[in-house]
């Protein structure tokens, strides 16, 4: 009886302290961890359980961060309309079409922020629809760059394609453009007056490679793995923060990869892969 006693009290301790912690954390409180004894398969529990409780932790800690970013990126255009709103109401600015096309504009921005968010959270929680079809990528690459052309030309950036029997693949030409787009933007506005951005592809057994490459003033080591976070800014940047993030989510949800190499001094190259089968 004495040993039964001892086994049980040798697991009904640790077990108890897993269930109490259970309910700690069902409560709320991430930083909850168990001490890892008893027999061996009791600790193997605990040790999940712990492993368990730390990614939560993580979770929870980004999950604010992000509320608190988007507080922070919302704030800025609605502080722009209210004064500008104020300012009409007040008699300060005049009420003309040229004030009122104004405030369309910032409502844009402040609708593209908002969509941007959208298609950021769901392509990281996984539930991004992709409305695939057999796509030309040459047609699709030089679409984009019509697009960006006059953005190029008011920046005084030279646009460069250079041209590659490229296949019929099945994307979602949309997601793909908007990741051009995005890399065009970023690297056009990155870019001194004089300076390029040039388009390159090139396609291989396994898929299709496409690079951006801009003549602008680079980034420092230590920084190229961070511009794919999600609200990352550099020191000149004007941008949400948001494009890479966006196009690293759209790129992955194709089966794909994104990554980027940079030189201080000498410019930034974004490159991006497809897989010729890129997933259902």
């Amino acid at each position: 009886m004495g040993i039964f006693a001892s086994a049980m009290g040798r697991i009904g301790r640790p077990m108890g302290d897993i269930v109490a912690a259970a309910d700690r954390v069902a409560a709320g409180d991430f930083d909850t961890r168990v001490v890892e004894h008893g027999p061996p398969w009791l600790r193997s529990v605990a040790r999940a359980f712990n492993s368990m409780t730390s990614t939560l932790q993580s979770h929870d800690e980004q999950r604010r961060h992000l509320m608190a970013d988007i507080a922070h990126e919302l704030r800025t255009p609605l502080a722009v309309i209210q004064g500008r709103l104020e300012g009409l109401l007040d008699g300060v600015y005049e009420r003309d079409d040229a004030h009122l096309a104004e405030l369309l504009n910032d409502s844009r921005v402040l609708a593209r922020l908002v969509e941007d968010l959208r298609t950021l959270a769901n392509a990281e929680s996984g539930v991004l629809r992709l409305q695939k079809e057999p796509t030309d990528l040459s047609l699709l690459i030089h679409d984009a760059a019509r697009m960006a052309a006059p953005e190029a030309a008011v920046c005084g950036v030279v646009l460069d394609l250079e041209d590659a029997d490229l296949p019929i693949v099945e994307v979602d030409p949309l997601r793909i453009r908007e990741v051009l787009t995005n890399l065009l933007a970023n690297a056009i506005r990155h870019t001194n007056r004089g300076g390029s951005v040039t388009i390159a592809a090139r396609v291989d057994d396994e898929g299709v490679t496409i690079g951006v490459r801009d003549t602008g003033a680079g980034i420092a080591p230590e920084e190229v793995p961070k511009i794919f976070d999600r609200f990352y800014k550099g020191a000149t940047s004007t941008g949400s923060g948001l494009g890479l993030t966006i196009a690293r989510g759209l790129v992955a949800a194709h089966g794909g990869e994104i990554h980027a190499e940079s030189t201080v001094g000498v410019g930034t190259t974004v490159t991006f892969r497809l897989p010729r089968t890129t997933g259902p």
